[in-house]
């Protein structure tokens, strides 16, 4: 039998069967305060076998380079080749192809930085200085600093507006809105879909809310004067007078003219409604100074942050400082969570590029380019709705040309144009509209001038052309399926669209792109 001593400890012997007993030191002492402890260890004193256990040995602490992550943080084509493949692909298609959706951009090389920061790591639900979560130092400062940037960029006085920049796109910031002011199923207005308008806005059929917008609210449209493809206010004015809406929307994602606002501020007076403006499409334009100012007249200011504004994905409600507590508590708690902070923090940066004197300069030569486009379509024979544009988007009505926007969209995306189907008014249907839209902030932010645009009016022209020989060409040339699956197995063996591909490409190819 043996026993270790280890410091002050004593180990009782082994048994030869089972863990050794528990020591009995503290009951002893319990039970007889009288004896010392030297007392009670005395009798081992007697014992031939003691060993000391040894010390411990101190290992060096492990560097930096000896620590390892529990998954290796490579880079994305060692991690995972088949997204970085699929990125450079989509890389290649920005570079050479036409870009002309009219809700598309390219943002900055520092903007990019600042989404792909470690921005994105930190959640931080609440306001600034008011977070539910700890380690928001520095959140706190990009989002308050994105805050007073879009207050400047817009002229607006912090005594009069309030601004919550944590919407996530502009249909989450439209819904917030109507959260905040409206109870469920008040009534609202909304420029209708085919007309230029937003899903956002009430969009709903006569078989269908299609919006949710329109399931939680009650719609009522209103709509263009077709024979001048400009906004009926009168109509509005008579419509709202005996639908009596709460709220009615300023705004549209098609609409190629400067809006009223002076007229749909006293519409909405006239029925005690808010007016909100949806800028999102001209929040760039709005920052220039160039067009109709919504903030003259409405009580609360929609946009996303990524089109004519150049920034990242997000979105922004501006609201009368009166409104703003509400707008803040409907974004959240009641309808989103964390904010994305590498959003925010690029959105302070495309907000500090908006005040640049050279910012001016760039939302001139989107109308410029616009302009010059339109005029170039019309030289060409087609017809676009209002007439011509005021902002940096047209609508071309393809029905007089016997084509329509489904068809024209699937041949100009395989000669690298790229651009969207829309509905013009007379529309039918949604998903074979007669139209299609065209924008240019994308090419302008590329360096192009009006002559680029007017040689892009050409290549449009050619792939419509083409499209109508593909039309008459399909065995059953009324039906869009058949289009789409004729154009499938035959597109690539028509040399017109191969040698418009490598022209587009070519042209597209020789300008500069940033961020890539």
């Amino acid at each position: 039998m043996s026993f270790a001593v280890c410091s002050r400890s004593v180990v009782a012997p082994a048994q030869a069967n089972g863990p050794p007993p528990r020591p009995r030191v503290a009951a002893v002492k319990k039970a007889v305060p009288s004896l010392s402890y030297l007392t009670i260890m005395r009798p081992m004193q007697n014992l031939t076998k003691l060993r000391r256990c040894p010390r411990a040995v101190a290992e060096p602490a492990p560097t930096y380079s000896d620590r390892k992550m529990f998954q290796e943080d490579a880079s994305l084509a060692e991690i995972d080749p088949e997204v970085a493949e699929i990125i450079a692909n989509e890389k290649h298609r920005q570079i050479h192809e036409l870009e002309l959706i009219a809700s598309e951009n390219f943002t900055s090389t520092a903007v990019m930085t600042c989404v792909g920061s470690c921005m994105t790591n930190k959640y931080s639900e609440g306001l600034p200085n008011a977070r539910y979560y700890g380690g928001n130092k520095f959140i706190d400062q990009a989002e308050l600093l994105c805050q007073k940037r879009a207050l400047e960029t817009y002229g607006l006085d912090p005594e009069g507006w309030g601004v919550n920049v944590q919407p996530l796109s502009g249909s989450p910031a439209n819904m917030a809105v109507y959260t905040a002011l409206l109870n469920p199923h008040d009534r609202i207005m909304g420029l209708d879909l085919p007309h230029g308008g937003h899903l956002t806005h009430g969009f709903q059929t006569p078989k269908k809310r299609v919006s949710a917008t329109s399931v939680y609210f009650e719609s009522m449209p209103y709509r263009l004067d077709e024979s001048t493809g400009i906004i009926d206010y009168d109509a509005l004015e008579k419509s709202a007078a005996l639908f009596r809406p709460r709220l009615i929307i300023a705004g549209a994602s098609a609409y190629p003219r400067d809006i009223d606002y002076a007229r749909m501020r006293s519409i909405a007076d006239s029925v005690g409604a808010y007016l909100m403006a949806d800028m999102a499409h001209i929040s760039g334009l709005v920052a220039a100074r160039i067009g109709t100012n919504p903030f003259e007249y409405a009580d609360v200011v929609t946009t996303t942050t990524h089109k004519s504004l150049r920034g990242p994905r997000g979105g922004m409600i501006f609201a009368k400082k009166e409104l703003i507590d509400r707008i803040n508590q409907a974004v959240f708690p009641a309808l989103q969570g964390g904010p994305h902070n590498h959003t925010i923090t690029g959105l302070a940066v495309a907000l500090k590029a908006a005040q640049a004197p050279e910012f001016v300069d760039y939302q001139k030569q989107i109308v410029k380019n616009a302009r010059a486009l339109a005029a170039r379509l019309m030289e060409h024979g087609y017809t676009l709705v209002s007439g011509g544009t005021d902002n940096h988007l047209m609508l071309v009505d393809l029905k007089p040309n016997g084509i329509d926007g489904s068809r024209v969209q699937t041949i100009l995306d395989l000669v690298s144009i790229t651009l969207n189907k829309n509905s013009v008014p007379g529309d039918k249907s949604a998903m074979n509209p007669g139209g299609i839209r065209i924008g240019t902030p994308a090419l302008t932010t590329r360096g192009f001038l009006e002559d680029d645009f007017r040689r892009v009016g050409d290549l449009i022209h050619r792939g419509i052309c083409i499209a109508k020989e593909c039309k008459a060409a399909t065995p059953a040339p009324g039906k869009l399926a058949d289009f789409r699956a004729y154009m499938a197995s035959e597109g690539e063996s028509r040399s017109d669209i191969r040698a418009l591909r490598e022209e587009v490409e070519a042209f597209a190819g020789s300008f500069p792109m940033p961020g890539l």
